[in-house]
């Protein structure tokens, strides 16, 4: 019938099998497939049923995201569907793996569903900044009731094919996909099924009609995390249709939300930041088919903050992990640590009541660095100083096996000085992990002069495994983000000698979409690790200095930038504060002035996007998508902006250049200049994404 789908007739049972891997997305060809081989079945007299199921690893598992930029080719999803649902045999979707998007959309439109054990079916396009725009948002509430249906649109996340089964959305568990369909089609056929279109079954909506708080509820808990994001609203507004409206005008409402949607900012970000996050974990410059070794056995050098953070990863992930450490009191204030974070995460039901037991038990903490000696990958977790990463890494050598892979976990330093205190520097990696580790699912992968590349490709497959987003990068000061970071920091400092407040510059970065803004991130971590550093370097920097003089350390001491009243972690703007600043423009001689909010949008942002500039032409990051990849799962950039780089573009290179040349002239700060690839992009009215297409084909 078509390169894609296959129609083969079982006596009265007719199988449309779709092939299109890898995940059997609902590209043009496959629409045609679908469409042409369920109408033959229709007119083929002998069918009296027809099974739709996939071949290879999974069912359909969503749209084509790359039709979504180009004109639009018939048949269109909507057409197909209408097929399948009017057609008077009875359609079962037969699934296996994932059904998700426009694949459980399909699914809906058939009579009858059934999945193997091990499915998840979902509606994930809201995490692309869409809404379901096949009938999901109008199937599904009629399928699930709207409380579900809710938490699976507007959420965005997959269910189990048993919750599928509890709750209406599939009838029936099967042992495969194509014969439990098959054997399924016959006993409806023998049992004289009646056909069952959701579209006209409003049943489960009756109880929400009678008591719309049932489903406003739901959606106030499923949007509470949505700050700043239009697609959740939309999705929630489309399932309100499905209540209120008859289910061709509610269609019609969910094709002009995903319409609207589908053509904005946000989703094109979305977009854009899901193939960036793909395209991030293919390394430049590795040969293609390089095998990963093989990572059976994990040690973790330091149970503090960060190592016991990282042991909690692989225990999330079902890996056994050797934490060592160099006394029995380290060890144990670690293993409780992770213990209580184990607890809390079950109480609040993140996890499984059995869990914490579960993982603890996969983390064996000992004592001694000869406790690593089976691990075929190691990760030092030690305190940030050189010196003490530097004696780790050259005793690694008497104890870790040949062959292991031996990882830092630096947020700062240079790794090649590290892979020098070893006999194997081709066997040495960074991996910086973000804190919290069990949680931030950003590992910036560190390549050194002299890895090997199975050791990079090895990295990047652990991450994967373990639910990390990798992202490689070189060696340099702080790598990307916190070199990019050091930026912000450096005119959030600024700021505070020019008039502005702390309470202003937080106010306007969190607005932007950024979790927290810059002080009230130092009060987090600590304002004394800053002034420690600055000391040793023989730095000094009047304001923060003032702050930790006056022993103002943070939340940990109840002021910093900000007072914390009654143990609460709520940053209140703090008088004393706004007289500290005074007095210290005073003493230098300085005046404030009124900063306005778009001077300090702009002094955080470009000067951030400049560095950017800076790490491409220097390859410390392949590729623009990296930065952003970095951007979003490790400091919090809201992904409806797409990263840095990616806003950098849609606000456009020239205004971005003018604006510094003109801060680096009005603060006489030279490192405010733009940065050559930047300016030259700019004069040649370009973009990171079109130099990042042009370097790709060179």
């Amino acid at each position: 019938m078509s390169e894609v789908v296959s129609l083969e007739r079982h006596d009265v049972v007719a199988i449309v099998t779709v092939n299109s891997p890898p995940v059997n997305a609902l590209s043009v060809a496959v629409r045609s497939g679908i469409n042409e081989c369920v109408k033959r079945a229709i007119a083929d007299s002998e069918v009296k049923a027809i099974v739709l199921t996939c071949a290879g690893r999974t069912f359909i598992a969503g749209a084509d995201i790359t039709e979504f930029s180009k004109p639009p080719q018939p048949p269109s999803l909507h057409e197909v569907l209408a097929e399948i649902e009017n057609s008077p045999k009875p359609v079962v979707a037969a699934i296996h793996g994932t059904a998700l998007g426009g694949g459980l959309e399909v699914a809906l439109a058939c009579h009858f569903r059934v999945a193997v054990k091990e499915a998840r079916l979902g509606l994930p396009e809201v995490k692309l900044g869409l809404l379901p725009g096949a009938g999901g948002t109008q199937r599904l509430p009629r399928a699930v009731g709207p409380e579900l249906a809710v938490k699976m649109i507007v959420g965005g996340d997959p269910i189990s094919a048993s919750d599928a089964l509890k709750n209406g959305l599939i009838d029936e568990i099967v042992e495969g996909p194509a014969a439990g369909g098959e054997a399924f089609a016959r006993k409806i056929l023998a049992e004289k099924r009646p056909l069952r279109k959701l579209r006209d079954d409003d049943s489960k909506l009756a109880a929400a009609r009678a008591d719309r708080s049932i489903f406003t509820n739901a959606v106030a808990a499923m949007t509470k995390k949505a700050r700043g994001l239009e697609a959740p609203f939309a999705a929630a507004d489309a399932v309100g249709a499905a209540i209120d409206l008859p289910f061709d005008e509610g269609l019609k409402k969910e094709r002009e939300g995903f319409t609207k949607l589908v053509t904005g900012d946000q989703s094109k970000a979305q977009r854009y930041a899901f193939f960036a996050e793909r395209e991030a974990a293919k390394i430049s410059g590795v040969p293609e088919g390089t095998k990963p070794r093989n990572v059976e056995r994990v040690a973790i050098i330091g149970a503090g903050t960060m190592g016991g953070g990282i042991a909690m990863s692989f225990a999330n992930a079902g890996i056994p992990v050797t934490l060592v450490e160099t006394g029995e009191e380290q060890l144990k204030r670690g293993m409780g640590v992770m213990q209580k974070n184990y607890e809390a995460t079950a109480a609040r039901g993140g996890i499984p009541a059995d869990a914490p037991a579960k993982r603890m038990a996969l983390i064996n903490g000992v004592v001694g660095l000869e406790h690593v000696k089976d691990a075929d990958l190691i990760i030092e977790a030690v305190f940030e100083t050189m010196a003490i990463k530097k004696e780790v890494f050259g005793a690694l050598d008497k104890y870790a096996k040949p062959g292991a892979v031996l990882a830092s976990n630096t947020s700062y330093l240079n790794i090649n000085e590290i892979a020098k205190e070893t006999k194997r520097p081709q066997d040495v990696l960074g991996m910086h992990f973000f804190s919290p580790a069990n949680v931030m699912k950003l590992c910036e992968i560190v390549r050194a002069e002299k890895t090997a590349p199975d050791v990079l490709t090895t990295a990047v497959a652990v991450a994967r495994r373990i639910g990390k987003v990798p992202a490689v990068v070189g060696v340099c000061d702080g790598f990307v983000g916190n070199r990019m970071l050091a930026q912000r920091g450096k005119q959030a400092e600024k700021l505070l000698f020019e008039g502005a407040l702390p309470q202003q510059v937080d106010a306007v970065v969190t607005k932007f979409g950024m979790p927290m803004g810059p002080f009230a991130m130092g009060d987090l971590a600590g304002l004394d690790i800053g002034w420690r550093s600055r000391k040793d370097r023989g730095i000094k920097s009047e304001i923060a200095d003032a702050l930790c003089e006056a022993g103002r350390f943070g939340q940990k001491t109840g002021k910093g930038y900000y007072k914390y009243e009654g143990g609460s972690r709520a940053p209140l703007p703090d008088p004393e504060v706004e007289k500290l600043i005074d007095e210290t423009l005073q003493r230098l001689g300085r005046k404030r002035r009124q900063v306005s909010d778009e001077e300090i949008l702009e002094r955080m942002m470009y000067p951030m996007i400049n560095e950017g500039a800076r790490i491409l032409e220097e390859k410390i990051a392949a590729r623009p998508g990296d930065i952003d990849v970095i951007w979003l799962y490790g400091y919090g950039w809201p992904v409806y902006r797409g990263g840095p780089m990616f806003y950098a573009d849609q606000v456009g290179l020239k205004h971005i250049a003018d604006r510094l040349s003109h801060y680096a002239k009005e603060t006489s700060d030279p490192s405010l200049e733009p940065a050559p690839l930047l300016k030259r992009l700019a004069a040649e009215g370009k973009t990171f994404a079109s130099w990042a297409r042009e370097s790709k084909a060179a």
